[in-house]
């Protein structure tokens, strides 16, 4: 909703039909519902077939997978942003990025930002024009 009252068109997935009527509904509201798409998506078998981004945001989900295809759906120029949980600062876990792990997946983009601390890992990199 952020980005679509900044003008931006959106299309939001997620596994939980719950999450996806509530942005339905808060989209609504805000009257930036003709700039959403939300789909119910399970990402475990894979990224969904869309046109090239100006941005792609994944948040609390990692399943290294799907770099590549994130990283390929970038338009040229276009932004990445990734924050997940990190075993940084708090240890080994299910679903925790492994220290250096982002940078890693995603250093053939210009990593612009990342960082990890207290159970968090998280990158912004741009896919290079050219």
């Amino acid at each position: 909703m952020w980005l679509a009252t900044r003008g931006m068109h959106v299309w939001g997935v997620d596994v939980s039909p719950v999450a996806i009527d509530l942005a339905h509904e808060l989209t609504s509201l805000s009257g930036v519902a003709d700039r959403c798409r939300f789909d119910v998506v399970d990402l475990d078998r894979g990224l969904p077939k869309g046109p090239p981004v100006d941005l792609l945001v994944c948040h609390l989900f990692r399943d290294q997978r799907l770099d590549q295809a994130m990283i390929e759906r970038l338009a040229p120029g276009g932004l990445l942003a990734v924050a997940v949980h990190s075993e940084v600062g708090v240890g080994p876990g299910p679903f925790r990025a492994r220290p250096n792990e982002l940078r890693d997946a995603f250093g053939e983009l210009d990593v612009l930002t990342d960082g990890e601390a207290e159970g968090m890992a998280w990158v912004v990199a741009r896919r290079p024009i050219g």
